[in-house]
């Protein structure tokens, strides 16, 4: 039997769910075109861009843990214009979104400003989530300052536009997040960005792992996975049909693809498991994927895709 991987993000045609984490595998032109060759991803999403180029956090800021890994990479990036220029002018072997991420609301409406106004015709992302900026609050966590801002931005900006979320824990959160994302006309939430802030310490220095803010970092990998089932199942019920949902977070195997796209994912994003194993994540996981449909009896994505049963 053939198992058909195909998914879409409103009317943007992927060959497979998968795409790369945005943060892994994305921030130089090569990087990019590894990502946009690879017959076993399905779209790609640039790093999160500032307004200007950033090195990010000081090293070290990466460090693997024994189910999963911690980070404090703090926005390294090309700058704005690279990855605007990449997206606009790349030959489209597959749909790429464009993902930005301000220092500032004002930064967040001039950037989108910017793409409204340029010949980009792709998926925007904009990161309201990141937990590794020195200094720098998650907006997605100031329910009322994210409505403002959302109705700001829909005033001007009428291409596809989605938003990258962080993990919310509490039942009420989800419930308020989806009430203010029900308003707006959104291609697509990401959930989760990494689980901040964590920290992980080396008992033999007595240290901890990150120099960066003090230790602190994102969680992610595998021990984010059951954090991040909980945010998309949460979302998925609560938010307008017409919104998308890509599922991030705790992605090793087909197994972890499957309960995604179970708990409601329309497509699927591949992070610390990308950066620890390299491209090939996409091919292995793609295989065992579709070795479990077929088992299963399923055709396509869409035979399974929100159906989860409960006990």
């Amino acid at each position: 039997m053939t198992v058909n991987l195909a998914s879409k993000i409103q009317k943007f045609q992927f060959k497979n769910l998968f795409l790369n984490a945005s943060g892994v595998h994305c921030q130089s032109k090569e990087e990019l075109d590894d990502l946009r060759h690879d017959q076993f991803s399905g779209g790609l999403v640039t790093k999160s861009a500032t307004p200007n180029s950033r090195f990010g956090n000081p090293l070290p800021r990466y460090h693997s843990l024994p189910a999963g890994s911690i980070n404090s990479m703090g926005l390294p990036n090309e700058g704005f214009e690279f990855y605007l220029d990449y997206v606009t002018h790349a030959k489209m072997q597959k749909p790429m979104i464009l993902s930005v991420a301000g220092m500032s609301k004002d930064e967040d409406l001039d950037l989108l400003h910017q793409i409204q106004n340029s010949d980009y015709q792709g998926l925007t992302e904009l990161n309201l989530s990141c937990p590794n900026v020195i200094g720098k609050p998650q907006m997605a966590y100031d329910f009322a300052g994210s409505d403002q801002m959302l109705k700001e931005i829909f005033a001007f900006f009428k291409k596809p536009l989605g938003i990258k979320l962080p993990p919310y824990f509490d039942l009420v959160h989800f419930d308020r997040i989806a009430e203010i994302l029900n308003q707006y006309p959104l291609s697509h939430v990401n959930t989760i960005n990494s689980i901040g802030n964590g920290m992980w310490v080396d008992i033999e220095s007595e240290m901890t792992v990150l120099k960066p803010k003090g230790g602190f970092g994102g969680v992610g990998g595998s021990i984010a996975l059951p954090t991040a089932l909980a945010n998309v199942r949460a979302l998925r019920q609560r938010l307008n049909s017409s919104i998308d949902i890509i599922g991030t977070g705790g992605v090793t195997s087909g197994r972890d693809a499957f309960a995604h796209i179970l708990c409601g994912a329309n497509m699927v994003s591949i992070g610390t498991q990308l950066y620890e194993e390299g491209l090939g994540s996409f091919r292995r996981i793609n295989k065992e994927l579709s070795e479990i449909m077929e088992r299963k009896g399923y055709h396509s994505l869409d035979d399974f895709r929100g159906k989860l049963k409960i006990m």
